[in-house]
């Protein structure tokens, strides 16, 4: 099973052939859009493991737009007992899925 470990947005992820992966937003993709991925840190293939200094020359891998959305709201409350402080804010992250076609 070839996989791939890749870093986007500040993150690393570990693909493979098939997976959808919710990836922090890319503003410029639409859906149906391609995008590949040049910053490869590792392949391999099962038998055999590329490893990158940073990267690895010539690896790439390319996905499909799948949707561009928002998380799920995550409820951020501070307070501060027998002070009565209270602060309550909500946030959604956004995101990009995208459907990885192939790992070369």
């Amino acid at each position: 099973m070839a996989y791939a470990i890749i870093r986007t947005g500040g993150k690393q992820f570990k693909v493979s052939p098939g997976d959808v992966v919710r990836i922090p937003t890319l503003e410029e993709k639409n859906e149906g859009d391609s995008v590949e991925f040049t910053e490869v840190l590792a392949s391999g293939d099962g038998k055999e493991v590329q490893i990158g200094s940073p990267t690895v020359d010539g690896a790439r891998v390319i996905g499909t737009v799948v949707k561009n959305g928002r998380g799920p709201k995550i409820i951020v409350f501070k307070f501060k007992k027998r002070k009565q402080y209270k602060r309550k804010q909500g946030h959604r992250q956004n995101f990009t899925a995208v459907k990885i076609d192939s790992i070369g």
